[in-house]
This record gives C-alpha cells, structure tokens and sequence, in this order.
C-alpha cells in the first residue's frame, strides 16, 4: 500500500492541488498542516473539502500527536432531502428565467418576489382583498400579511394598497412584465420560499 502525505504550513489550494496530483499514484493521500489557532484547520469546509476528495487531513501542533481530521477514502454524499425538495420546487414554481447571469448589485428573481410583483401589479388599480387576489397566487394572503419587502400596506381589515416602496420596486423589475405572470399552481405555492 503507497501512502503518501503532503506537509505545509497551512492549508492552502496548492496542497490541494499536490494531493490531486498525488491521488493518480497513491492509496491513500494525507495533507497535513501545522495547527493554529485561527487558520483553515480550524474551518469545518476544509474538512468537508478533503473528505469530498477522499484524502485525509492531519493537525500537527509543534509538540505532541498530531490530530486526525478527517479520514482518506471514497466519499458518499449524504441527500439533504429537505434543502434538495426546496431548490426543484423554486425552480419548478419560477416564470421563465428572470436571472439572468453575471448581473451584480441586482435581486435575485426568485418565485416569491414574481409572485409579490404580480400582487403589487394588481394592486397599482386600487386596494384589495387577498381572496381577490388568489388568482394571481393562492398565496396572496401570507404575502401580503407578512410582505418581506415591504411593498404592500394595510389600508383596513383584509384590505391592502401598494406602498410607494412597492410602486418603486414595479418600475425598477418593469422588464419583468408581473402581469403576464401565469399564476402558480396551488401544490408550487405552498413550498416556494422567499430566501432563494
């Protein structure tokens, strides 16, 4: 069996990329730095990074046995079901493909703001009830109740206007077009999550 160990001072992407090139040759690769107080051997992700590619990871402090941190071997990632259902049920629920890449200094366009866009859309003739905005997306009513951006405001009892923050936000997403929004089906609406 061929164990080879990369040594440095810290973790850096040049260990890594020692170890990959070790990897072709060896059985097991070890990348090891010195312990410290504040470095990368300290950051839960070098760990996860090295048990990803299969090497092992040793702290070595200036006296004494040095610490496994992670174990060399094949890795089999674990589904996070739950964040794995999140991300296609977004995808499933958004309109088109709003985002485009490497825009900065911009929101993101997710479904839960398409959806508020297409209740601030509706609600720029007047005030009015969640129930008559249902057709717009079933979940009209905790939009506008817990309204995140604050775009909507409660004019009475089950009754909402648009703010101006929210007159604001329909002229700078005006490409986004909130009126030819298809609504969203009932079973997409319930899963859609205003984080992503």
């Amino acid at each position: 069996m061929l164990v080879i160990a990369e040594l440095k001072l810290s973790f850096t992407l040049e260990l890594v990329l020692q170890a990959v090139d070790r990897a072709a040759v060896a059985d097991q690769v070890w990348l090891a730095v010195r312990a410290s107080s504040r470095g990368r051997d300290r950051d839960s992700r070098v760990r996860a990074l090295c048990r990803r590619l299969g090497f092992g990871l040793l702290r070595v402090p200036p006296r004494g046995d040095a610490e496994v941190l992670a174990e060399p071997g094949a890795w089999h990632p674990r589904t996070n079901t739950r964040r794995r259902r999140a991300v296609l049920n977004e995808h499933a629920a958004r309109q088109g493909d709003p985002s485009p890449g490497g825009t900065r200094a911009v929101p993101v366009m997710t479904a839960y703001r398409q959806e508020a866009l297409a209740i601030a859309a509706a609600l720029r003739d007047g005030p009015q009830r969640p129930r008559d905005l249902a057709a717009k997306t079933p979940r009209a009513a905790a939009i506008l109740q817990r309204d995140v951006y604050g775009w909507f405001t409660r004019v009475s009892h089950g009754l909402y206007a648009l703010s101006p923050v929210g007159g604001d936000a329909l002229a700078a997403f005006d490409s986004v077009k909130p009126d030819a929004l298809s609504p969203i089906a009932a079973g997409q609406a319930e899963s859609v999550d205003p984080r992503f």
